[in-house]
């Protein structure tokens, strides 16, 4: 049966009508809901930066915080290698061929070691085990096992007036200062893997960058600097420092592996360097014979040792200045040293006065002068925190 049109339009119309009013009413509801079950809109979080991987030197130890490669070095968090070793500071005696041996506690010497001539620095090895005493006119490196205090066998090595050690713990490498030579060498035996001669004159501290692929070396005699690729176990880089007669000594690079600090006794200060660039350094004075730098165990100032000034000056990174300076009572002359497990006490050598310093970190206040043998110099307080050792009077990560 046919229907009429004007009632078939109507009834569409209205079918229509009500689908619309449906769907509406249904938007309404929805929204209606929403509203009385969540709220006003939440605001959409940003993401967080993923902080990016440091790709390291083969072989080296991951990088565990790219904005602070000493984070492993807090306050006494010790490798389970040396957790057991007695606390000790090794104290080279350059004139007596010794070294005395104080116990932090007591701030007495209790043990006086005989070593080869010249002892220049006590070294950490790379895997903690052992220090090496570099006899650096005696051509021998002399192990002290630091568990037991005990020196063993001297190995020969030509002119050790300092010594390093990869981050990848493949290669010792020894500052052949008057051979002008950096000798990479096998860290255990120290038989030679490769020499690497070099036109400076003085080659004797050193530190690596952040991902360890170089290294930045000071060349005390001649005034220069020295970039070492690590893997290539080659100078890529060299240059003058832009002060007449400058005599650079410590290297120490900052928490976030953007900066070389380099100290030098004649500039009376600290060369500012972009380790990568190699660009030109800038000079940021801190005191009279600028020798030794140490970090804090919390990262956030460095040590200065102030050698022809009797003072040891407080560099903060954050403000990148010098915030305090601390003088020793009766003067001195602090050089090398390192700070204690817990932070809190800095060790120097007195080199030209037979003694050894205990300064307070907190305060700044000397603890302890305590009598040595004659011209000490690169003294290691040890154990230290941190995974594994770089070299020198303990450079650790």
């Amino acid at each position: 049966m046919n229907t009429h049109p004007t009632r078939r339009t109507g009834a569409l119309l209205a079918a229509a009508t009500a689908a619309v009013l449906a769907v509406l009413t249904g938007c309404g509801a929805e929204n209606a809901a929403d509203r009385g079950t969540q709220g006003a809109i939440k605001p959409v979080k940003p993401a967080v930066p993923k902080q990016q991987p440091v790709y390291g030197l083969p072989g080296m130890p991951p990088v565990l915080d790219p904005k602070d490669v000493y984070s492993a070095d807090r306050p006494n968090k010790l490798s389970p290698v040396v957790k057991d070793f007695p606390s000790r500071v090794y104290v080279p005696n350059t004139e007596s061929d010794t070294v005395s041996v104080i116990d932090p506690k007591t701030f007495q010497v209790i043990e006086t070691i005989p070593v080869g001539r010249q002892p220049q620095h006590v070294v950490p090895s790379w895997d903690m085990k052992t220090l090496w005493v570099n006899d650096d006119k005696g051509n021998t490196l002399t192990p002290i096992d630091p568990k037991t205090g005990k020196a063993g066998k001297r190995v020969d090595v030509h002119d050790p007036y300092n010594l390093y050690f990869t981050p990848d713990g493949k290669y010792a490498v020894v500052m052949a200062s008057l051979d002008r030579e950096l000798v990479f060498r096998d860290p255990h035996t120290m038989k030679i893997k490769h020499t690497e001669p070099v036109s400076c004159y003085g080659v004797n501290h050193a530190d690596f960058s952040l991902d360890g692929r170089y290294f930045i070396v000071s060349c005390e005699f001649s005034g220069e600097l020295l970039k070492v690729d690590t893997a290539k176990m080659k100078v890529v880089q060299q240059q003058k420092l832009p002060f007449d007669g400058a005599m650079p000594q410590d290297v120490k690079m900052s928490p976030d592996g953007k900066k070389f600090y380099v100290a030098d006794m004649m500039a009376d200060g600290m060369w500012v360097l972009d380790g990568d660039t190699f660009g030109k350094p800038k000079l940021l004075p801190t005191g009279k014979g600028t020798h030794g730098l140490y970090v804090s165990r919390d990262s956030r100032e460095m040590y200065v040792s102030n050698r022809g000034e009797g003072t040891v000056s407080v560099f903060d990174f954050a403000q990148d200045k010098v915030t305090k300076k601390w003088k020793l009572p009766q003067g001195g002359s602090p050089d090398m040293g390192g700070v204690s497990a817990d932070g809190n006490t800095l060790w120097l050598s007195g080199r030209y006065d037979s003694e050894v310093y205990a300064i307070d970190t907190r305060t700044g206040v000397q603890i302890a002068r305590i009598p040595v043998g004659d011209g000490p110099h690169g003294l290691a307080v040890y154990p230290q925190p941190g995974r594994y050792s770089l070299g020198h009077t303990g450079i650790f990560r």
